[in-house]
């Protein structure tokens, strides 16, 4: 048996292929399938199963498109009540493949539908576990992502008291030696304080996992509940699009508009230029965002532009602009796209550049604000005065902001800020400056 692992850096998740003589099922594949049937061919194989572990919401799944290039069964709990053709797959139900078997653990609390797949070989010794977001290395998946809003507190409650369960009575009844492969490494927002170690072991994770020490199932929840990051606006269209399943990855990316980078844009449809700062606070086109090509770029996009907006999308180049249309397509964003061009040279609106040393002598004439989350500004206040609205929040509470004096805007490193000032540029009537990577000169300071 051999187990590959695919790792999107992007949005911090990986996928797998069970390879066992010449069949290969795949575990949670990412929406473009390519990888996944090119490593088949490499080795002989034909792709025999799907498995879902659950309704993903930070990303899109290529489950179907792989079934229908294929004809390979996808498999899912029939509590995600999935509509596009698929097996049920619950508690003790197993998948035959080559010589090993996938059999299902229904592991709910991060979902209602969550299961994790046991690997067992031959001899129906237990190697392996896939635990998709229930069990991280390090952490345990966040369970407010499936909240009724109307009552989302005693939601949140009721999934965690089912993750507690789900780790206790079931991963945790494993052998010590079985490895652990879940779905996310550090930086997804499908839990709070993943390792970036991407595997382990169940009698590693008692050891080390803080959410698995013993505890009470009250404590449990307390301390999985607090400091929770935010939900992007994109992640209950994602599940959506999950349950029904995509469209072809490769259609959908060339049905994107390219446009020669002269056209003339619509008036009111959002714009978003993805150039590094500099050359978008040097000449950018007025009310464009400035969401930079990055590792985070599918998550800040998914983030700050609701799942029905459409949009501009800019960038410096043609390869770039390619590019980010697939990282687009990695969240169903691509179907959002009104236009793609590499960013025209007729934008004239600059950014105002601050003066350093004016900002050093007199902080408090300006208004500063903290586009940081809460747990970060918990743990170094730069600025005592400032305003804290996190950026996920920040063109809500935009109006927040008293327009008696200038504003600078700030996070830990440059980032977000450039994204926070841009926001800012068209909803205040005040200059608006960006601190930059210069914050960090400030950390630690209680200005």
């Amino acid at each position: 048996m051999r187990i590959k692992r695919f790792y999107d850096e992007g949005l911090a998740y990986a996928s797998y292929a069970v390879l066992s003589e010449k069949q290969v099922a795949l575990v949670d594949p990412a929406r473009n399938p390519q990888p996944y049937l090119d490593f088949a061919q490499r080795h002989g194989a034909r792709v025999v199963a799907v498995v879902e572990t659950h309704l993903h919401a930070d990303f899109v799944s290529g489950h179907l498109e792989v079934h229908q290039k294929t004809g390979a069964p996808v498999y899912v709990s029939k509590l995600a009540e999935a509509t596009y053709p698929h097996v049920a797959f619950d508690q003790g139900d197993e998948i035959a493949v080559g010589k090993v078997t996938l059999r299902a653990l229904n592991t709910p609390g991060h979902s209602p539908d969550s299961i994790s797949v046991l690997v067992t070989d031959e001899q129906g010794e237990e190697q392996a576990v896939f635990t998709g977001d229930t069990l991280f290395v390090g952490d345990v998946g966040r369970p407010d992502l499936r909240e009724d809003s109307s009552d989302s507190r005693t939601r949140r409650e009721e999934m965690a008291r089912q993750l507690y369960r789900s780790t206790r009575q079931v991963l945790m009844q494993l052998k010590k030696e079985v490895k652990v492969y879940p779905a996310h490494g550090a930086g997804s927002l499908c839990g709070k304080s993943i390792s970036s170690d991407l595997s382990s072991t169940i009698g590693q994770e008692a050891v080390h996992n803080y959410a698995l020490q013993p505890m009470s199932e009250d404590a449990f929840v307390q301390v999985l509940l607090e400091e929770q990051p935010y939900i992007p606006n994109y992640f209950s269209y994602d599940v959506a699009l999950n349950r029904k399943g995509a469209a072809a990855y490769g259609k959908s990316v060339e049905a994107v508009p390219r446009l020669n980078k002269y056209a003339s844009l619509q008036q009111g449809v959002l714009v978003v230029d993805t150039r590094p700062q500099r050359q978008f606070k040097a000449g950018h086109l007025p009310g464009a965002i400035n969401i930079m090509d990055g590792k985070k770029f599918e998550t800040w996009l998914g983030s700050l532009v609701d799942p029905e907006e459409e949009f501009f999308l800019l960038a410096k180049n043609g390869e770039a602009l390619e590019s980010l249309i697939r990282k687009a397509a990695k969240i169903g964003y691509e179907q959002n796209i009104k236009g793609a061009l590499q960013a025209p040279t007729y934008g004239q609106q600059q950014s105002p550049k601050i003066n350093l040393q004016e900002f050093r002598e007199h902080p408090q004439d300006f208004t500063i604000v903290d586009l940081r989350h809460a747990s970060e500004v918990k743990d170094d206040e730069i600025f005592k005065e400032a305003k804290h609205i996190p950026l996920p929040e920040l063109a809500d509470r935009a109006g927040e902001i008293k327009e008696d004096k200038p504003v600078v805007v700030h996070c830990a490193s440059g980032y977000r800020s450039a994204i926070g000032a841009s926001i800012l540029e068209k909803a205040v009537d005040v200059p608006v400056y960006d601190l930059g990577e210069a914050v960090k000169e400030f950390k630690g300071s209680g200005s």
